[in-house]
């Protein structure tokens, strides 16, 4: 396993306070993430760990992406990877924000 560690922000929460919340399953080609409210000075940090080595750059992309787009602060967001493609961290991630209360 590896795992990855990215903080990004901080952002002006645009969106409504979080809530803890997972959704997904880490499975074959799927994941589960994890949002968790923490006082981080607006920022939003990610923990990956990830079964899949050597992917780290397209990781911080599609995070960046996600941090950039959703400008969410004050959440560390546990991500548990098996192998999923980053259509599906993407999904994953905004289904992650409309079940946590962050209004996709």
């Amino acid at each position: 396993m590896q795992t990855l560690n990215f903080e990004l922000g901080p952002f002006a929460g645009k969106h409504g306070a979080m809530q803890t919340g997972i959704v997904g399953v880490v499975g074959s080609g799927n994941l589960e993430v994890l949002f968790e409210p923490q006082p981080l000075d607006g920022k939003v940090r990610f923990v990956i760990s990830t079964s899949v080595h050597g992917f780290d750059e397209t990781w911080e992309a599609v995070v960046g992406n996600f941090a950039e787009r959703y400008r969410l602060g004050d959440v560390v967001v546990t991500i548990n990877d098996a192998g999923a493609t980053p259509a599906v961290v993407s999904l994953r991630l905004m289904q992650a924000v409309e079940e946590c209360g962050g209004r996709a």
